[in-house]
């Protein structure tokens, strides 16, 4: 049975009697029927009688139930009403506009609106470059969808996954404060998605694609960057890669291995897959195999998938041809974005010495982490109740920030380099360990140094052409 979390939690509100142990018998009740009680208020008191609001984290709505019935089996108890704290959270959606501006009379009016604002509008027609500096395009992205590939639920369209979009939409402004808005779009077509985008585009500064299914994704993310004069990044592909390199980087020192000497199995040959290998391989990774369902990539095989293919001719130097297990075997690091429970204790068991086990499937991994630990030197996953949270969220906002601020027009594997460097530098000497190799979500200095090594990354791009 899974753990009691916060993505599920309840209140219950609660009409009991007004006595000494009633509070305590409330929350004991709860806990009885496996509830992880968070908070107990007393919301309105009477000679006779209170009104309690018990909070608790729950598995399911099941076990939700279940505390519902414990709780009101107490002598004069009686349940009120039942809140889930995750549904209230999201109700009337997660973001709103606000104007940066005053309009507190006749002349500001005339500034921000009619007449003044023609002024403006005939510069930016004179020069569409400075819709840039006097638009929301200079801090605004769309984060685009079509709802096929989202979390671990898959296919379920546009409405279903723009509770999503608004939650990447109010990270980056919490961590970066870029201004983000969700753009989901009602159609699987390639072309039509590409049309979209570009017609959207003169109101953006950037476009972050997000949880569209691979291969689409792969075409959509190259033309979109080929045919905008905006930075496009797609985070299920560049994000995931660019937190998985500064983890990597930093669980090597902690095991006193060198990238271009160690043999890394890759699990998952997908968009978040395809892109890891890609900059492990610009890091200076040499021996990578990238296992797909039915094994090794790897050179004479024929491929569909022109992303297999260019797998093929980039990986598996050795031409290994084996199952997933078997590569495994004998291997330094494991980097799983698959499937669930696909490794047990035993592949574990048999990797090299001082492994490092990324098993990174959300929100079950590919082996369950406890026991990866018990073979493995370091061991992360994508889950917050692990060490070891590799976490897009690390990079995104920060990565924005700095495109934004560079005012660049594209995305760079440089870039993506230097912004895994300046992550895994957050994590200072006297502070990494097997259990802290990658910073916490909520350090607020990640962003800003994911930020300034994109500037900082443009800057010597633009001087080497001159």
């Amino acid at each position: 049975m899974a753990n009691p979390g916060p993505g599920n939690s309840i209140t219950l509100r609660i009409d009991a009697p007004s006595n000494f142990s009633v509070t305590s018998e409330l929350a004991a009740a709860a806990a009885g029927a496996g509830a992880a009680v968070t908070a107990l208020d007393v919301v309105e008191s009477h000679p006779a009688s209170i009104v309690v609001d018990l909070t608790c984290n729950t598995t399911d709505e099941e076990h939700a139930e279940r505390i519902r019935d414990a709780v009101q089996a107490l002598d004069g108890v009686a349940v009120r009403q039942v809140s889930d704290r995750t549904f209230l959270m999201h109700l009337g959606g997660k973001l709103e506009v606000v104007p940066r501006v005053a309009l507190r009379n006749r002349d500001d009016l005339s500034r921000a609106y009619t007449p003044g604002v023609a002024r403006v509008c005939t510069a930016i027609a004179e020069d569409t470059a400075k819709a840039r500096k006097l638009t929301v395009k200079r801090n605004t992205i769309a984060v685009v969808t079509d709802g096929t590939a989202v979390l671990g639920l898959g296919d379920i369209g546009p409405e279903a996954a723009l509770p999503v979009m608004e939650g990447k939409a109010a990270l980056f402004k919490q961590f970066a404060n870029v201004d983000a808005w969700p753009v989901c779009l009602d159609t699987k077509d390639t072309e039509e998605i590409i049309r979209t985008v570009k017609a959207i585009a003169p109101v953006y500064g950037g476009v972050n694609l997000e949880d569209i299914a691979a291969p689409r994704c792969f075409e959509i993310e190259a033309r979109l960057r080929e045919e905008l004069d905006i930075p496009v990044f797609h985070d299920d592909q560049h994000g995931t890669a660019i937190v998985t390199l500064a983890a990597l980087r930093n669980a090597l020192r902690v095991v006193g291995k060198t990238i271009g000497d160690v043999r890394i199995v890759v699990s998952g040959v997908g968009a978040a897959g395809n892109a890891i290998v890609q900059l492990l391989l610009a890091e200076g990774a040499v021996d990578i195999v990238a296992c797909g369902r039915d094994g090794a990539i790897h050179a004479g095989a024929e491929y569909a998938d022109a992303h297999r293919v260019e797998l093929a001719a980039t990986t598996n130097p050795r031409g290994f041809r084996g199952t997933l297990k078997e590569a495994l075997v004998g291997a330094d690091v494991f980097i799983g974005v698959s499937a669930p429970n696909i490794l047990d204790e035993a592949d574990i068991a048999g990797m090299a010495e001082n492994a490092i086990v990324f098993a990174m499937a959300n929100p079950t991994p590919e082996v369950d982490p406890v026991v990866a630990s018990r073979h493995a030197a370091v061991v992360a996953t994508g889950r917050s109740d692990f060490p070891n949270q590799i976490n897009n969220v690390l990079a995104f906002p920060g990565v924005f920030r700095g495109l934004l601020d560079a005012g660049v027009s594209e995305v760079t594997t440089p870039m993506l380099v230097a912004a895994a460097e300046a992550i895994a530098d957050r994590v200072g000497e006297d502070e990494l360990n097997a259990s802290f190799i990658i910073p916490s979500v909520f350090d607020p200095l990640v962003a800003g140094a994911v930020a300034d090594a994109i500037v900082r990354s443009s800057e010597s791009a633009a001087s080497e052409k001159e």
